[in-house]
């Protein structure tokens, strides 16, 4: 299973790559796994505000539909077009083109609460 060193994560399975002020955020190689094929991405609206915990975005695939929590709390600044007309980009580049929103962060000391690659293989794996 692919989890990158360089990016945050949670317990239900979003990974967060900082920049600065600014979040991009999307699900891990081991939720679009478990989802199996996505057919469809309701996106958030650009200029939403949303709060860390609070429904981000709504996946659907085969087997389910399953919500997207945001991480952190802000404003969203940009999504994913691709993911509208090319939904299984989040099967097939999870970490890259498949990302699915930017937030521009309203409360940043919430990034301490994010997982790092070590501890989300953990919880992973159930310890």
């Amino acid at each position: 299973m692919n989890v990158p060193e360089d990016l945050k994560y949670t317990v239900e399975h979003e990974w967060i790559r900082l920049e600065g002020n600014r979040a991009t955020i999307g699900i891990t190689d081991y939720a679009q796994d478990q989802l199996g094929d996505v057919v469809f991405v309701d996106l958030p609206a650009v200029g939403q505000e949303v709060q860390a915990g609070g429904n981000l975005a709504v996946v659907e695939s085969v087997k389910s539909v399953s919500d997207v929590y945001a991480p952190l709390s802000g404003r969203v600044v940009a999504v994913n077009e691709l993911l509208k007309d090319a939904p299984e980009t989040l099967n097939q580049d999870p970490y890259g083109e498949g990302w699915i929103a930017v937030l521009e962060l309203t409360q940043p000391d919430e990034v301490q609460g994010l997982l790092d690659a070590a501890a989300y293989i953990q919880h992973l794996s159930g310890a």
